[in-house]
């Protein structure tokens, strides 16, 4: 093994040992269960849907198929595993690291500063975001096909191989498809044709028409791939009167102020960074402070190739995602830095080594110093990483960190709220609302609490808030008809959930829930042809197949009862379930019993109860009696009709 092969192994095995604490952490409740745990066609793993969907899907405001099926192949190798997932992302990242550090030393010949600047990548905490979040697999992967890219069209000019150029589209291909961030990897190719390649020494005319003329299949690659992302993005993306263009130009030259800030002093790091107004004196100072150092850079672009490369590969890879088209509320994240920050890494190694190199005296302060800022990120990416142990240490860090910061509160409220701490639950969504009273979900979400918390006519004020907000909102309407069904408000719940229904009505939720309200009032045939409906809208949902079931199972009215059906559509919500929902078995058992099949009936209800164990008494009670009937060769019968309906004018 070469002396730099070996480099390049000992950083991917330093990198994998610095980022296993990620192998304790499960997913985190912020886009993961859009990418992965409740993805149905990610769960499944890789099927030949499930390669269809990824190409032609716009799911999560993106299109990155090879970052789908990248999910897809982790649900097919380790099912719902988080750790196993998370080791991917690291392997990645170890893998970045080499080839990194096998890029520069092709590329500069110097295999010392290579080294730093690929530490100086791996350990930087400012990156744990790209590494320690399963859903920005699309960086990691990107970055590695990138990098591939780098390498062959490397090795494309130093060997004149014209196979390498073929190569290095294909792999510049797999980028934009992990990923489209990378659109201005063939600008960055430029760069290197400058320094360290040598293609353009007095930028002569010959050789600038030759490295312009060769680039032109890489941005035939990058014009379709960036309609695509503006199609799938469109839903995503801010118009001009909710983020108006004077505030993203400000912002953009205070996001790489605040890039430059983390890369230097890499301290209160969070998973979002709201997006803010920005005084016209600060955001003046940041474009002249930008200006500045751009013109210090094309200044010493003779003695100082690196700087120029460098801050231009920081600045220009930025833009993509610098907030000029703003998608998404962040004025900017970590996880966008993941690739730019290697230009200021460049800058920063090369320009020591060439202190380095003029001062021989000066080496080896220079080589501790090196060792001290490396040491020192380790320490720092160790403790950034327990960040990402659970949703609450994410949430609740980001809150400590960042001034005014929504999403962070209302997802800290999400966390408690699912904690069942209630009243921690309201603190966060009521600070939520007073930094944007103008946001339904978290007006939903406080209603949904209010309610549970015995104030039902709070709740309804708070869904009442919301819908003036979003008169189109289903999911408000649906939450409004359930509280006036618990109210026994039954007409009032009906014309809510109507509203629902017209709104959406490929959702499957409005039908269920008419069918329900049908159901208590009375109503058992017209509740039927409503949940059958919501199972024509959503046949794999097992909630809706186990109520389906049970009504066909046990409804007092004969005329309702369908014993067949009840144990096809029970047995399909057991298959969902992998048959270890106590809840779904005991529905099974309800019609096998009503189809004269005591014996299959009573296993079921055996194994409900063996499955709930100690921890609800009141489902084990009512399990054993559904047992007790069955080994009396009797079904299950039950009436559906409410008794609180209120008089409603």
């Amino acid at each position: 093994m070469s002396h730099p092969r070996l480099i390049a192994l000992l950083l991917a095995l330093a990198t994998l040992a610095i980022f296993l604490p990620v192998g304790q952490f499960g997913f985190v409740n912020y886009d993961d269960p859009d990418y992965v745990t409740e993805n149905v066609m990610v769960k499944h793993g890789l099927t030949g849907a499930g390669i269809l969907w990824a190409f032609t899907s716009f799911h999560a405001a993106n299109w990155h198929p090879l970052t789908w099926l990248s999910h897809m192949m982790d649900c097919t190798l380790f099912g719902l595993n988080p750790a196993a997932h998370h080791f991917v992302n690291v392997l990645f990242h170890a893998a970045n690291t080499a080839l990194l550090f096998i890029l520069l030393t092709r590329l500069t010949g110097k295999i010392w500063p290579a080294m730093f600047v690929a530490m100086l990548f791996a350990w930087h905490p400012l990156h744990v975001e790209s590494v320690a979040w399963v859903s920005e697999r699309k960086d990691v992967l990107s970055t590695f096909f990138a990098l591939l890219a780098l390498l062959s069209y490397t090795r494309y000019v130093r060997e004149n191989r014209r196979g390498s150029y073929w190569l290095t589209l294909a792999w510049f291909g797999c980028s934009l498809l992990a990923k489209p961030m990378f659109v201005t990897l063939p600008c960055l190719l430029w760069l290197l044709d400058f320094w360290p390649l040598g293609r353009l020494p007095a930028f002569n005319f010959p050789a600038l028409k030759k490295v312009l003329f060769e680039k032109i299949p890489l941005f035939l690659l990058v014009i379709p791939l960036s309609v695509v992302t503006c199609l799938a993005q469109r839903n995503a993306m801010a118009t001009l009167a909710h983020v108006p263009f004077s505030l993203r130009l400000a912002n953009v030259s205070l996001a790489y102020w605040g890039y430059l800030e983390k890369i230097f002093w890499p301290a209160k790091l969070a998973f979002f960074y709201p997006l803010a107004a920005v005084p016209l004196g600060t955001a003046l100072a940041a474009m002249a402070g930008l200006a500045a150092l751009s013109f210090l850079a094309w200044h010493w672009r003779r003695p100082y190739p690196f700087a120029l490369v460098g801050w231009c590969w920081f600045l220009g890879t930025l833009v993509p995602v610098i907030g000029l088209v703003q998608v998404g509320e962040q004025a900017m994240a970590d996880r966008y830095s993941y690739f730019p920050a290697i230009g200021i890494f460049i800058v920063l190694v090369f320009a020591g080594w060439n202190l380095a190199s003029r001062f021989p005296a000066a080496r080896k302060s220079l080589l501790a110093m090196g060792i001290l800022i490396t040491t020192t990120c380790v320490a720092l990416t160790e403790i950034q990483l327990q960040c990402w142990r659970s949703d609450e240490s994410l949430f609740a860090h980001a809150t400590a960190v960042t001034k005014d910061n929504e999403i962070a509160h209302l997802n800290l409220g999400v966390v408690y709220e699912k904690q069942g701490r209630t009243e921690a639950a309201l603190r966060e969504y009521r600070a939520a609302l007073k930094i944007n009273p103008r946001r339904e979900h978290t007006h939903n979400n406080i209603a949904d609490l209010l309610d549970l918390s015995g104030q039902p006519e709070a709740a309804l004020a708070e869904y009442e808030a919301a819908l003036a907000l979003n008169p189109r909102s289903v999911t408000t309407y649906l939450n409004l008809g359930l509280l006036q069904v618990e109210l026994g408000h039954f007409t009032k719940a009906t014309a809510a959930l109507t509203q629902a229904a017209q709104l959406a009505p490929a959702d499957a939720r409005p039908p269920y829930e008419t069918g329900k309200l049908l159901l208590k009032q009375g109503r058992d045939a017209e509740a039927l042809t409503e949940l059958r409906h919501a199972l024509q809208l959503d046949p794999d949902n097992f909630k809706i197949l186990t109520y389906t079931a049970q009504v066909l199972a046990t409804d007092e009215t004969s005329g309702i009862r369908d014993g067949p059906a009840a144990v096809k559509l029970a047995n399909q919500a057991n298959d969902l379930t992998d048959g270890l929902q106590p809840l779904v078995l005991d529905v099974l058992g309800m019609a096998f019993a009503e189809s004269r099949d005591f014996t299959n009936a009573a296993a079921c209800a055996q194994k409900a109860l063996e499955l709930i164990g100690p921890a609800r008494p009141e489902d084990a009670e009512k399990f054993q009696a559904h047992l007790m009937l069955y080994q009396q060769q009797q079904p299950w019968r039950e009436s559906f009709r409410a008794t609180n309906t209120v008089n409603e004018r």
